[in-house]
């Protein structure tokens, strides 16, 4: 099982065997073992992963409050299928927080060694899930620090699911060694303390990524 803590709130931590099988099915949908649309039994899942129903419901339900699982009153839960629309609304949130909140986090110089860490991590992946995963733990690491917990919150709230579009992005068209660039620039503008640089890199590689992968019809 991947050793990466989900996001959650600090205040109502879940119990470890929750976490761990939250982890276990995350793992699964980013690397496509679970592909998108299929159903999620919590008896099969119970089974293959040796625990009761109960921690399985529980983390479907995170999973479903973080965008990776659809619940359905009449068909239960299912992992989130990719869809274009949906993308396109993702990256149109990002486009309108994150380059900002990173820009104050430079500014105010609370970019520290986790952005570099995660750099690391995602140089080292084996494979989509922990690329993307590495991924969201870099960008937390530029926008993190902003003064502003709201919107601290807001970009939290889009991580998971922006790391599903990403793993079924690369799934079609590898481009991570071109994000791993960008990121580096990134980084090295904040670690210059150029907060204009770090927004105009941040807006670019956002919006470069989401037309590549998820253009607007006709495009």
């Amino acid at each position: 099982m991947s050793d990466t803590l989900a996001h959650r709130n600090p205040s109502r931590p879940l119990p470890s065997r929750t976490e761990a099988v939250l982890e276990s099915i995350k793992h699964r949908i980013l690397t496509g073992e679970l592909k998108p649309g299929q159903a999620l039994v919590e008896a099969e899942l119970a089974e293959q992963l040796e625990v009761s129903k109960t921690p399985v419901r529980e983390a479907l339900k995170t999973l479903a409050g973080s965008g990776l699982v659809i619940m359905s009153p009449y068909k239960g839960a299912a992992v989130r299928e990719v869809d274009q629309a949906h993308a396109r609304c993702v990256y149109d949130m990002r486009l309108l927080l994150e380059p900002a909140a990173a820009a104050r986090s430079a500014a105010a110089g609370r970019i520290g060694q986790h952005a570099e860490e995660a750099l690391e991590r995602a140089d080292r992946a084996a494979d989509t899930a922990e690329r993307s995963l590495a991924n969201r733990a870099f960008h937390r690491a530029l926008y993190s620090g902003c003064g502003n917990p709201l919107l601290v919150r807001s970009l939290d709230e889009l991580r998971d699911q922006t790391a599903l579009l990403s793993s079924a992005a690369w799934s079609r068209q590898p481009s991570w060694q071109q994000e791993a660039a960008e990121h580096r620039a990134i980084l090295r503008a904040a670690e210059d303390g150029n907060s204009e640089l770090v927004r105009d890199l941040m807006r670019s590689h956002i919006s470069s990524f989401a037309a590549r992968n998820f253009p607007e019809d006709g495009a």
